[in-house]
């Protein structure tokens, strides 16, 4: 009986699937269109899925959208490209279609729309998942009818992904975790994933979106939980009321959720008697979960955070309560086996947050699953880049979203900040006392509240603290030779003039008005934020600050909150709440892409009035396509401790690697622990090395700037000239700037030829797997290793040296082999940086600004070991000439088994060029090391523009 059943019911599919195979070509299942091809999915096999398109944009460019109905048009806030009909041949077969270009190929299912892809020699790059791979959902948001979009890839299983934007969870190859999409102080979303196969894929949404492992995390009572008495159930929380006096329990607790996530949480949701203020709580109990495998514990957190499992002390981290950080332990566990578990919390104040949660190991079969789950939109929609290498895809992904634009040179240079100069004198003073110690300085940043205390939005000065603004900046451009950026916020106080005329033109979100909240300054304001996805409002903003603030001089805008900050640490819902209505459209669409739209009114804003000035925006968060609006993104108020330095290096590369090249950060940390405010003689030791160590890694990222709350940050102020961490600080500053060369080269690069400055060590060393999880090294450059050491009183860092070259220690020449990991020696003072045997790296004398004299002479070291070259880039350093063709470029090719090396013919030409320069070139190599000690010895050259061969093993 059984046997029948089973025949009649293979015979049933046979037949449906006979049907389908057989089905002719012109049966309506797909049509091919001038850029590609439009497929019609069966509903069996695509539920809700009507029409998917498979669109060439360029020989390496494929555009994928997925829609419940007719393909409607994109946004246009992200991708610029005008898309041609590119070149590409199709082939069919009963199940399949394929379009091929000279780069990449899409395979798309008939029947599911489910696409492949491979690379120009055939290689499957990854796939849609074949089954559950697409959802979507219909859903309700404002009014309109929208969609929850879920794309699901299948990864191969060395796939190694990263980009994302910037997170602090100290994650750098996101392959089985999880990243959130919401703009948020120190988190800064961008939809594109950057793949070790040398891949990229552009989600085009804009809303609030999980990706990688996008299952939600659950509540930590869906875990087995068993308190410190082994009862199944809950945890033991205990509470006591002083944190200093362990020994005093307030009371005891079982429970099995720990959630305090938003705004006001604590206020709700903790027991009454408990005193927040100065108590402290701890979970104490075990654990155990369904299955074998890795587990990750995900906790939110403001104050002081511990957790232990099985004694081990596995997350130590500390947050002030205006801005909370999160972070996961990645956790192996056995099957229904316990883990002891202990969770200490010291709240910062009477508002904290904390939240766990926690999510199993993958179901079987999605183990190599990689998905984007968005939860507002029109249609499926993403982009696919291939390359020969990650630069290329990388390439590929400024093709689509724009070029990004070269930064004014005094921009690579150092710059001061604190938060903040209260007083023009204050703020001259310092920039007097850089001069008179000679410290290398470019440009000096005036923070927040210049303005009277409740005139936030104006652009106003406060004269009693600024009596003459405009003469405050002439002297800083002519006795200084400083620029001055200015921080402005896209926030108005209810009731100044600026904010009733942006009123009165319905440029302002008016929710948080109309709640009535107020800010954290005195007694508390009401505020909110313009519309940037607002035209007129966006001009309507530049002009406010164009003759406000531009007009007196400026060089530079310090965009701040502009995720946007109205209100912190509220939920998504909330934020969105806030920003209803906009000009885009819906809130839940353009949630994320606020940065953008203000990036750009200023940008343009600045270009329409002096085009030919370099608009330069720091940014507190970003999104694709900010870098064609010469945004830099810093990772935001992140706080003072070593594990928030550490966290930073993978920051800072996932983001470069999300195609945009400029980032920099708070050298040493913004948010300060109470123990380094009024420290006693460790703490004050302790801060100095921090601030050392941070100072050196933060010499080697694309922008190098200080800033960050009290105690002060300029060199002088965190130690005496005759203490080591001055003596290293200046240090590094001056080999800053002794690399300018090298260093404006590579922004040179960014926007000529699409190139990353801060790398992950997998785009370089792609062929050697053990690079794909080493987020803790990158190159600065094509040339540079850079350790940072981020554990305090460490004096040596192990260190890896890529294989399938040589390498060579930057400070005394010592050749090592690569390939190996190595115990590298790091005394105070010293950050282990390894120079690539192959490389040619100029050096310019000494300066305290960049515009004080040309690199000349230029010291040029080669390293030997291998063939290279080096394309020495300069232009005018402060317009935009470059865009019409004005800049040099020199090249230089050094031949290792020749020892020679030809510096060709300079090509092009800029205003200001030197027609001639010394050269001294050095030749490192084994057997005879030397550093980089800058000394004019050496091989010594005329250059004046023509092809030389100089052989460097000749005598002298």
């Amino acid at each position: 009986m059984k046997a029948a059943i089973y025949h009649i019911f293979f015979l049933f599919i046979t037949t449906i699937f006979s049907q389908l195979l057989n089905a002719a070509p012109g049966d309506q299942r797909f049509r091919l269109v001038d850029d590609g091809v439009l497929i019609f999915p069966d509903q069996r096999f695509s539920p809700g899925i009507r029409t998917v398109k498979v669109q060439v944009v360029t020989d390496r460019i494929l555009r994928v959208i997925a829609s419940p109905q007719e393909i409607v048009a994109g946004n246009n806030l992200v991708v610029t490209l005008a898309i041609p009909a590119g070149k590409f041949n199709t082939s069919v077969t009963d199940s399949s279609i394929t379009i091929k270009t000279a780069g990449i190929s899409a395979t798309a299912n008939l029947f599911s729309g489910a696409v492949y892809f491979s690379d120009a020699s055939g290689r499957t790059l990854f796939e849609e998942r074949k089954s559950g791979g697409r959802n979507i959902t219909p859903v309700i948001w404002e009014g309109q009818s929208l969609y929850r979009l879920q794309q699901s890839f299948e990864l191969a299983g060395d796939d190694a992904i990263y980009g994302l934007g910037q997170h602090q969870e100290d994650a750098f190859n996101y392959r089985g975790q999880q990243v959130i999409l919401f703009q948020n102080n120190t988190e800064v979303a961008v939809p594109f994933i950057l793949s070790s196969k040398n891949y990229g894929v552009l989600w085009d949404n804009g809303s609030y979106s999980k990706v990688g492992d996008t299952r939600s995390f659950l509540p930590l009572s869906s875990l087995q939980l068993f308190d410190r008495n082994n009862n199944a159930g809950w945890l033991t929380a205990i509470y006591r009321n002083d944190k200093n006096k362990q020994q005093e329990i307030a009371f005891e607790k079982a429970e099995s959720v720990i959630d305090y996530a938003y705004l006001g949480d604590t206020k709700m949701k903790l027991p009454a008697d408990f005193a927040i203020q100065k108590g402290s709580v701890t979970w104490e109990g075990a654990i155990a979960g369904p299955r074998t495998g890795e587990y990750k514990l995900r906790f939110t957190y403001a104050g002081y955070l511990k957790v232990w499992i099985d004694g081990k002390l596995l997350f130590d981290k500390w947050r002030q309560a205006w801005n909370p950080g999160a972070g996961v332990i990645n956790l192996p566990m056995e099957k229904d086996k316990k883990k002891n578990i202990k969770i200490e919390w010291i709240p910062d104040g009477g508002e904290s947050y904390l939240t766990a949660n926690w999510l199993p190991p993958a179901d079987p079969g999605w183990e190599n699953a990689f998905s984007f789950d968005s939860e507002a939109g029109r249609q499926i929609d993403y982009y696919v880049v291939a390359g020969n290498n990650m630069d290329e895809v990388i390439s590929g992904y400024r093709e689509l979203t724009g070029k990004a634009q070269i930064v004014p040179k005094w921009a690579m240079g150092f710059w001061q900040s604190r938060e903040r100069y209260k007083t023009q004198a204050e703020l001259l003073n310092t920039a007097a006392e850089f001069r008179k110690r000679k410290i290398p300085l470019d440009n000096i940043v005036l923070d927040w509240s210049y303005w009277k205390q409740d005139d936030w939005g104006s652009q106003d000065f406060d004269s009693t603290r600024f009596p003459n603004p405009t003469a405050m900046i002439d002297q800083l451009h002519k006795d200084y030779k400083m620029q001055l950026m200015i921080s402005v916020w896209p926030k108005f106080y209810e009731g100044i003039e600026a904010y009733k005329k942006f009123d009165a033109n319905g440029w302002l979100y008016k929710r948080n008005i109309a709640d009535r909240q107020r800010d954290w300054i005195a007694q508390g304001y009401t505020s909110t934020f313009y519309d940037a996805f607002n035209e007129n409002a966006r001009k309507g903003f530049w002009d406010l600050i164009h003759y406000k603030l531009y007009v007196r001089g400026i060089d530079a805008w310090w965009m701040d909150a502009s995720e946007p900050d109205i209100l912190s640490n509220v939920s998504p819902q909330k934020r969105k709440e806030q920003m209803t209505p906009n000009a885009f459209g819906t809130a839940a669409e353009s949630l994320n892409m606020y940065p953008l739209q203000n990036a750009k009114g200023i940008y343009e804003g600045q270009r329409s009035v002096d085009p030919n000035k370099r608009v330069f925006l720091l940014t507190r968060s970003g999104f694709a396509g900010s870098q064609r609006y010469a945004a830099t993104i810093w990772s935001g108020d992140i706080a003072s401790r070593w594990e928030d330095m550490k966290s930073q290096i993978s920051a800072g590369l996932n983001f470069s690697m999300s195609g945009l090249p400029y980032w920099t950060m708070d050298i040493g940390g913004f948010s300060v622990e109470p123990r380094f405010e009024k420290p006693n003689d460790a703490d004050l030791a302790e801060w100095r090395e921090l601030m050392t160590r941070w100072y050196q890694f933060g010499a080697f990222v694309p922008l190098f700037r200080s800033h960050g709350q009290f105690p002060f940050r300029e060199i002088y102020n965190i130690a005496p000239e005759e203490h080591p961490a001055y003596k290293s600080m200046l240090y590094y500053n001056k080999l800053r700037y002794r690399l300018m060369p090298y260093i404006y080269t590579l922004a040179g690069n960014a926007y000529h030829h699409n190139a990353t400055i801060m790398r992950g060590l997998v785009m370089d060393f792609g062929k050697d797997p053990v690079v794909k999880n080493i987020g803790d090294q990158f190159m600065f450059g094509p040339s540079l290793l850079i350790n940072p050491v981020y554990t305090y009183q460490q004096t040596q860092r192990k260190l890896y040296l890529p294989a399938g070259v040589d390498w060579y220690d930057l400070y005394t020449g010592g050749h090592f082999a690569g390939g190996q990991t190595i115990a590298a020696e790091s005394p105070y003072g010293v950050i282990p940086v390894y120079v690539k045997a192959g490389s040619i790296i100029p050096t310019g004398p000494e300066i305290e600004y960049t515009a004080q004299r040309s690199a000349d002479p230029l010291i040029v070291y080669v390293y030997a070991g291998s063939n290279g070259s080096f394309d020495l880039y300069e232009d005018e350093g402060l317009n935009y000439n470059y865009e019409k063709g004005a800049f040099s470029g020199i090249r230089f090719e050094y031949n290792d088994a020749a020892r020679t090396l030809t510096i060709g013919d300079r090509k092009g030409s800029f205003s200001g060029m030197l027609q001639s320069r010394t050269l001294y070139i050095q030749l490192v190599k084994p057997g005879k090391p030397s550093g980089m000690d800058f000394k004019p010895s050496g091989r010594k050259v005329l250059y004046r523009g023509k092809k030389l061969v100089v052989d460097l093993e000749a005598s002298r």
